[in-house]
């Protein structure tokens, strides 16, 4: 997988919600994330002024059930 592309959290949060998922609950900086019917909860760190670490995007596509592609189209 290459490296996904820095992101602020606004902008995963607007691409996540394309395909379903809603904020259902912020939890000091993070915002939890639910789809119905999806198994997992999503936790998008939103620290002002900064990006969401490539890492962490990783894995928050990998939990969504997203490809890299697919998750790139949302943008």
């Amino acid at each position: 997988m290459s490296k996904p592309p820095a992101l602020s959290s606004r902008e995963v949060i607007r691409a996540f919600e394309r395909v379903g998922f809603t904020v259902v609950r912020e939890e000091g900086s993070h915002k939890v994330m639910e789809r119905p019917g999806h198994r997992f909860k999503l936790s998008v760190p939103c620290h002002k002024g900064e990006t969401v670490a490539p890492g962490t995007l990783r894995s928050l596509i990998r939990a969504s059930g997203l490809t890299p592609e697919e998750f790139a189209s949302l943008l």
